[in-house]
């Protein structure tokens, strides 16, 4: 027995919700005059009671912003405004958007939910042609809340944590094995990783891979301390696995960031240990911190400028209706220098 195909929601299924005309609801969604708050609230019940939002065809014809884009990080701003991966990443989405005389809206949320929120209040007010989505985790609610709005969106991470969304992605997973496998041909045994936030869908993807390369290499020791990314919580970790006798703390520590790197730098000689003769660090996503440092810090290096442009470029070709699917970009690649040698 063929089953009865669903009705496909319209215009004038949420107006009859609503208790308005089709004029009233198409005023609601091109955000146009003429609706007291109270009706547009209404509409906008009516429409997500009902599944429904205007297709982006419809949109476009219509006159829909596809000059601005949206990227709301849930970061607090002064850790933001020192992370020099945001920075690169956002100067490789600009150098895009410029091309297409287009602009960022960028907003810091608190949570999730509030995100959530913006998303959802930029696409309905028009405010955006389509948002980049940044900092996944497992079951991460902004998958479903594109997906019900017809929203066009990136999803910056890896497929298994962006569900049917269009991604583009780091293969964090090997790079992490690349690190850990190079520190342990150097002649290191024991072996730390200084990680970000473990609610991150990508600090999991690392902490699952250096804990099964750590196990495959049969390690004599092997520690992983979950941090905010911040310099301050860096160096906090790196004490933390320093201040244990010399037999039972590492000799390499491998940091999530370049800022926690620096840190711990400074730390190892706060404590009177020689970097790399006492302990090697490595870190992650190579900058110009890694190069001024002294000794030079090795690092796991790719092209995050490149990425951010990758990405929006991704973003203009879902928005004008181009093939999505899944984007990874070259894994970042190991640049040894002064802070990695084998342990004495």
């Amino acid at each position: 027995m063929t089953a009865t195909p669903t009705p496909r929601v319209t215009i004038k299924d949420v107006a009859a919700r609503a208790g308005v005309s089709k004029g009233a609801v198409s005023l609601a969604f091109n955000h146009k005059p003429g609706l007291s708050e109270a009706t547009r609230d209404r509409i906008f019940l009516a429409a997500r009671e009902l599944g429904w939002s205007p297709s982006l065809t419809a949109r476009t014809l219509a006159g829909s912003r596809v000059d601005v884009v949206g990227l709301a990080v849930c970061r607090p701003a002064r850790a933001l405004g020192l992370e020099p991966w945001y920075m690169e990443f956002v100067s490789g989405v600009q150098s895009v958007l410029t091309e297409h005389s287009s602009s960022l809206l960028l907003r810091l949320v608190r949570n999730m939910d509030e995100e959530v929120g913006v998303q959802e209040a930029w696409w309905r007010g028009r405010q955006t042609g389509g948002s980049i989505l940044v900092d996944f985790r497992a079951d991460d609610p902004r998958v479903a809340m594109a997906e019900r709005l017809g929203m066009p969106v990136v999803a910056v991470g890896h497929p298994s944590l962006t569900g049917g969304l269009t991604s583009v992605w780091t293969d964090d997973a090997t790079a992490v094995t690349e690190a850990v496998r190079y520190l342990a041909a150097l002649g290191h045994r024991r072996i730390a990783r200084v990680g970000g936030a473990a609610d991150l869908g990508h600090t999991s993807i690392r902490t699952a891979a250096f804990d099964e390369t750590a196990g495959a290499l049969a390690l004599a020791g092997a520690w992983q301390v979950a941090t905010d990314f911040s310099g301050e919580a860096g160096a906090r970790a790196t004490r933390s696995l320093l201040t244990a006798a010399p037999a039972d703390r590492p000799t390499a520590i491998v940091y999530d960031n370049d800022i926690m790197a620096v840190a711990g730098l400074s730390v190892a000689a706060e404590m009177g240990l020689r970097v790399p003769e006492d302990v090697s660090l490595l870190a992650w996503d190579d900058s110009q911190l890694c190069r001024l440092t002294h000794p030079t810090l090795s690092a796991m290096s790719h092209d995050v400028h490149g990425f951010g442009a990758d990405v929006a470029r991704t973003l203009f070709s879902v928005i004008t209706g181009g093939e999505g699917g899944s984007h990874p970009v070259p894994t970042p690649v190991l640049t040894p220098r002064g802070s990695t040698a084998p342990p004495r």
